[in-house]
């Protein structure tokens, strides 16, 4: 008999020991100190308990394995059925609707309307924030779905057909018509080839018939396009105007819509985006006729918002993934989180990611108390949504890219979660607006809202002679803003307002050892290159505090 000597170690059979574990079965909200201590200090304190059953189940490795698959596995366009009936259906993976139903059910569609208490939106930001951690491309439906509320009430014959469905809480993809729906997502669609974000260049036209019109034209990029209904622009006799397009009429037949194709994106892969002609589909009027631009800002404020939670999740999945490798990780005889170079970029990360959640769900205060009827909250809205947009959304590239880079090469497989995370992170600063479109936003706010400029200096001295480098720049930009500033300089303008206020949180509510770091690391530069944090900063206890321990 053979006697077989064990087979020497090879990269095939060695023991694997230096491989951090999968981050995984943690709570993606009430496990980030940060979101609950901004929860708590905006009113949603209360609610904390019940985002945790959504963050639980989120962060399970059931949720989290379906943000894969969905995104793995994106829809299908069925352009006809096994009869030859042109239907136009989109098929979505099992895992996309998983995800989806979590969301709905849980209040971050458009349920939140129906609930008055004061922190209802706060919770909301918190949970939508949860939920894109775990897959971005299901925010798109969630979040026009919410936005759409304030754009239907415009109309009260709309609102009582399509609130009831919007708010309901209920996830029905039945392709039903509304009167035999018990929930409903709306999306929208004004981007046409020929003219992008300037809107008042589109060609599809409404043309009137009866007590609705009738809507014939392209549009280039529709998400969501699943949707039971869009909100489209399109010329009337009196101008641009925004009409209510549902996916199909009361007896259930079609209702003229054509998906030419689904676009193949660079990211938010999971969610259906297409190309769509309108073939003299029905529709209804929202607002007034010629005044459609200022009708579906009604709507785009809303989504706006969801951009700035969006990024402000992109910055949570890469600061918690990273520090969670750099936990586990050795290099050179030491973890990597314990090396002096490596616990700078991480707290620099964290930086980031901490004062993106103070500031996002502090908008989503503004919003529900403009809501209740605050005018000094809507007039802070007015000007620090685009700031915070324009911010919040230009750092997710740059956050996700250095996240990644901590991973080394794990964190360049699709095997991490960072891959889609950095593919995602440039969307939501082209989703509503790009860059230029919410710097300039900026300057229009200043100029026919001068009074929001006041309400922003107003909450800015709340933090006034705590931190002496905050106290600076308020003065540096007062003086900016006293001076006037031309469109070459919307950006800088822009930047320094959003920092300045996010430094105002933190030093309000952060401690001290963030604050102070945030403060001495993006005031003076902007915070250019990730971890060149001053010397004297606690890198390490602002590590530890963003740890989810695993």
């Amino acid at each position: 008999m053979t006697t077989l000597s064990a087979a020497p170690a090879t990269a095939s059979n060695r023991a694997t020991t230096n491989t951090p574990p999968r981050l995984q079965d943690f709570d993606v909200i009430a496990d980030d100190v940060a979101l609950v201590e901004a929860m708590a200090a905006f009113g949603a304190g209360d609610r904390i308990a019940e985002c945790s059953v959504l963050g639980r189940a989120l962060g399970s490795a059931e949720g989290l394995e379906a943000g894969f698959a969905a995104n793995e596995h994106p829809p299908v366009h069925v352009p006809y059925d096994r009869s030859g009936v042109r239907v136009d259906e989109v098929r979505f993976d099992p895992a996309w609707h998983h995800v989806m139903r979590l969301a709905v059910e849980h209040g971050v569609a458009g349920a939140v309307w129906a609930d008055s208490a004061p922190g209802a939106q706060v919770a909301r930001a918190a949970k939508f924030i949860g939920v894109a951690q775990v897959e971005a491309g299901a925010t798109c439906p969630l979040a026009m779905t919410y936005a759409c509320v304030p754009a239907l009430r415009l109309d009260p014959t709309a609102a009582a057909v399509w609130e009831p469905l919007v708010t309901s809480g209920i996830y029905d993809t039945r392709p039903l018509p509304a009167n035999a729906k018990q929930g409903a997502l709306i999306g929208m669609a004004l981007t046409e080839k020929q003219g992008g974000s300037d809107v008042r260049a589109n060609t599809t036209v409404a043309e009137p018939d009866g007590d609705g019109y009738r809507v014939t034209g392209e549009k280039w990029f529709v998400s969501a396009v699943h949707s039971d209904a869009l909100f489209v622009l399109a010329q009337t006799p009196q101008g641009v105007s925004c009409l209510l397009v549902p996916r199909r009429l009361p007896d259930g037949t079609d209702n003229g819509w054509t998906l030419d194709r689904l676009k193949d994106k660079l990211g938010n892969r999971s969610n259906a985006t297409a190309e769509v002609r309108f073939e003299g589909a029905r529709a209804l009027l929202i607002g007034e006729p010629g005044r459609g631009v200022r009708a579906i800002m009604a709507m785009i404020a809303g989504t706006r918002q969801d951009c700035v939670l969006g990024s402000t999740a992109v910055l949570r999945t890469g600061t918690i993934e990273a520090i969670h490798w750099c936990a586990h990780r050795y290099a050179f005889g030491q973890r990597l989180l314990d090396q002096p170079a490596m616990t700078a970029v991480l707290a620099d990360l964290a930086l980031e990611s901490e004062a993106a959640s103070w500031s996002a769900l502090h908008l989503a205060r503004a919003t529900s108390d403009a809501a209740a009827g605050d005018p000094a909250a809507a007039t802070f809205r007015r000007l620090a949504a685009p700031v915070l947009k324009f911010w919040i959304c230009k750092r997710a590239p740059l956050h996700a890219a250095e996240a990644l880079e901590c991973q080394g090469g794990y964190g360049y497989i699709e095997e991490s979660r960072l891959p889609r995370s950095y593919r995602e992170a440039p969307l939501m600063s082209i989703w509503e607006g790009s860059g230029n479109v919410q710097a300039l936003d900026v300057l229009r706010a200043m100029q026919r809202e001068p009074e929001c400029v006041a309400v922003l200096f107003d909450e800015l001295a709340l933090a006034g002679g705590v931190n002496r480098r905050l106290d600076t720049a308020v003065t540096q930009l007062r003086d900016m803003v006293a001076a006037g500033v031309d469109e070459a300089r919307a950006r800088e303008l822009t930047g320094r307002m959003a920092r300045c206020l996010q430094a105002s949180l933190l030093v309000r509510h952060a401690p001290a050892a963030v604050a102070d770091a945030y403060c001495a690391g993006k005031l003076e530069d902007g915070g250019g290159t990730l971890g060149c944090l001053p010397a004297g900063i606690d890198a390490a206890a602002i590590v530890a505090r963003h740890r989810v321990a695993r």
